[in-house]
């Protein structure tokens, strides 16, 4: 909800910029309806595109001003740097390789980067762009939009709480089947060309999601893996299926299984953590039930809204239960945590964040580079890149 008062100092939007997401550009049309959901936010400023005229074209159809199109992101970071009413964040929302030097370009500025994911289509470049976001004033989030799911956050706070005691097995899984055949339009032409998605295909896409999804949920991080990477569809450049094994900090284990090639899976991001107390399981097809097992009792529900939601999650939902919430309301709920520490930043105070950062991001594109490694000598053990 947007903060009320003219009189308060946060009341006004954040003046937002944007890197990409340009006409046909699905995530940027996301990315636009998430931050105007709770009024926190107002575009005024992007460079929507790297072609001239289509960057001019999309910027006059979501009604920019003339001298805040850009056709290029270095001359708006130049330019709203030094205005008095420049953007005070930016959204990069481009393919992965252009989120290196366009998060660098703000952040060298003091703008705030809320970026999409994986972080980098690099290990090198994520290792340079963790420095560049350390020695910078500015704050980076990585939208994981997963992690705004009000009954993701409370299968973390269980976990956090003890409620499945000492945890022994983690099973994340992330199947869609939009690749299972050559396809050529914009979203699948730059997830399937390496010099833009990186050596991953679905762990660079899916992967990522599943893997910090995992980890944010419990709290861990893997140590090591095994990765059996495929890429089915003749001709294909990267993988489109993947089978990972996990060995967690403390002694857990885990399963991953990612795939842009299982037919009639269409999102089917799940998750299922086991400990020696209970289990839990949640579905993001059907978001709003998580399902947890104290061990030897009966199956419980947790609602959405609902009875057994804990008070701290309220905040994260916005409509009764038994109303469908999820995609863009995740996002939404990143854009609205990352607003409220924004703002706080400026009043020199710091405020708890949920919304993933650059470590996370540095975690994802680690998980990538040693999936990748771990295939090509047959599915080897091998550490995460420290």
């Amino acid at each position: 909800m947007a903060i009320e008062g003219k009189d308060n100092p946060q009341a006004r939007p954040i003046r937002l910029g944007m890197v990409g997401g340009g006409k046909d550009a699905f995530i940027g049309a996301v990315h636009r309806i998430a931050s105007r959901i709770d009024g926190r936010y107002e575009l005024v400023a992007g460079a929507l595109s790297s072609t001239p005229e289509k960057a001019q074209d999309s910027g006059r159809a979501l009604g920019l001003k003339e001298d805040r199109i850009y056709s290029s992101f270095e001359d708006m970071a130049k330019r709203e740097a030094r205005l008095k009413d420049g953007i005070e964040a930016v959204a990069i929302v481009t393919p992965n390789h252009v989120h290196y030097p366009a998060a660098k370009a703000f952040l060298k500025r003091g703008i705030h980067v809320i970026c999409d994911k994986p972080l980098t289509s690099t290990l090198a470049d994520a290792k340079k762009l963790a420095k560049a976001a350390e020695t910078s004033e500015s704050l980076f989030f990585l939208t994981h939009n997963y992690t705004g799911y009000p009954m993701v956050r409370q299968a973390r706070e269980l976990i956090q709480n003890g409620d499945l005691g000492t945890l022994r097995v983690v099973q994340v899984e992330y199947p869609q089947d939009w690749l299972t055949v050559e396809q050529s339009n914009k979203q699948a032409d730059w997830r399937t060309d390496p010099t833009r998605s990186g050596a991953g295909g679905s762990t660079g896409d899916i992967g990522t999601h599943a893997y910090n999804l995992a980890c944010f949920v419990t709290g861990l991080s893997a140590e090591s893996l095994a990765a059996d990477l495929q890429s089915f569809v003749p001709g294909r450049q990267v993988d489109d299926n993947a089978h990972v094994m996990l060995r967690f900090d403390g002694g857990a284990r885990g399963m991953l299984w990612c795939s842009q090639v299982a037919p009639g899976n269409e999102n089917n991001l799940k998750i299922r953590v086991y400990g020696d107390k209970g289990g839990l399981e949640w579905h993001q097809e059907n978001p709003n039930y998580l399902h947890v097992t104290p061990f030897g009792e009966p199956k419980r529900i947790i609602t959405r809204g609902g009875a057994g939601m804990s008070d701290s999650i309220a905040p994260a939902t916005r409509i009764p239960p038994g109303h469908p919430e999820g995609y863009l309301e995740g996002f939404a709920n990143l854009y609205k945590d990352a607003a409220d520490v924004i703002r706080e930043r400026q009043q020199g105070k710091e405020l708890p964040n949920l919304v993933p950062g650059i470590g996370d991001g540095l975690a994802g594109v680690r998980f990538i580079d040693a999936c990748v490694r771990s295939s090509a000598r047959n599915a080897a053990w091998v550490k995460l890149d420290g």
